[in-house]
């Protein structure tokens, strides 16, 4: 897992990726609360998420924010795009990450590509399988991210220079 980075000193974009209602019900009636979903990212490698629940819409947003800049973490790119193709999984969800050369876009779906997005991904290809819940589809995704390795990476783990790997 990669090392957290301190949000201060970046220029980070805000995307609220779901936003819940919930109620309780008591003797006098209803008790809603919301909890918000949001991806916070600076559009270079960097990204994070967070949940923030409260009995208000925008107090459940400032508190996924304030979250998610605390679980920001760097991933590896290749360019435009990602070094290798990678399965992310979380709980249920599973999201298949796949490399695609420049001018493909960004094909995923709402969840995955909020977390795409706001880690300056431009050429991507996605599919989620089984679960469609965006909070572990979201996990997921991060998870897949995360464990992506660069050449550099990898040569030293292996003990061999970068150039011998292809």
């Amino acid at each position: 897992m990669a090392k957290l980075i301190d949000a201060s000193t970046l220029e980070l974009s805000e995307k609220v990726v779901a936003l819940n209602r919930v109620s309780k019900t008591v003797k006098g009636g209803r008790i809603m609360k919301f909890s918000a979903l949001v991806v916070v990212g600076d559009g270079n490698g960097i990204v994070g998420y967070g949940l923030g629940k409260s009995s208000e819409v925008p107090d459940a947003i400032r508190k996924g924010i304030e979250d998610a800049k605390k679980h920001l973490v760097k991933i590896s790119l290749d360019g435009n795009t990602i070094p290798h193709e990678v399965l992310g999984k979380f709980g249920a969800a599973r999201v298949l990450l796949k490399p695609a050369p420049a001018g493909t876009g960004v094909i995923a779906g709402g969840a995955v590509r909020a977390v795409v997005e706001a880690a300056g991904i431009s050429d991507i290809r996605t599919k989620c399988l089984r679960s469609s819940n965006p909070q572990n589809v979201v996990s997921a995704a991060m998870q897949g991210l995360c464990s992506l390795r660069d050449a550099q990476q990898v040569s030293l783990v292996r003990g061999i220079p970068a150039d011998e790997l292809r």
